[in-house]
């Protein structure tokens, strides 16, 4: 295993835990706070949050940590074997369907369907207390697991890849 990956798999771990913990902000008590506001408050305040998601920082990290993911997965495939690359593998692609996958086929939609909504209707509100929230803090929460699964299992293939000292 060359140095390189071995220092990829440290950052890897670090990204998978940022990440993680900005979708375990939200669902712990960023939407719970946000459907506290009452009335349309917190519709129009996810509106803009799901317009400034887009700013580098985060959206770098997530975009970025798929494709490490499948980047990790695959080399791991080919070059680790044992232990160590079934976890390495398994890492990647729980970051990539439990947490990459779940955005674009869940969140994303639900987000866009917010989006166009006017705040001045009902089925608005009913939209947002009826659907959005308990749906999407559902999946935000996958993704929140899956961020932590996949830092778990590459923290755990580093001691199959840091060779043992004796004494």
């Amino acid at each position: 295993m060359s140095s390189f990956f071995f220092f990829l798999i440290q950052f890897t771990i670090l990204a998978y835990a940022l990440v993680g913990g900005v979708f375990l902000a939200f669902s712990d008590f960023i939407m719970r706070s946000l459907a506290l506001t009452g009335d349309t408050g917190g519709v129009k305040t996810m509106q803009i949050i799901n317009r400034e998601v887009f700013r580098w920082v985060f959206m770098t990290l997530f975009i970025g940590m798929g494709v490490i993911s499948l980047a990790i997965a695959g080399y791991s495939a080919i070059y680790l074997g044992g232990p160590a690359g079934a976890l390495v593998a398994l890492a990647g692609l729980v970051y990539l369907t439990g947490c990459f996958g779940v955005t674009i086929f869940f969140n994303v939609p639900m987000n866009e369907a917010l989006a166009r909504m006017d705040l001045a209707e009902d089925a608005t509100r009913e939209y947002w207390t009826s659907v959005y929230l308990p749906r999407w803090v559902f999946w935000n929460t996958v993704r929140t697991f899956a961020c932590a699964v996949s830092a778990s299992l590459l923290l755990f293939s580093l001691s199959w890849m840091i060779p043992t000292q004796t004494a």
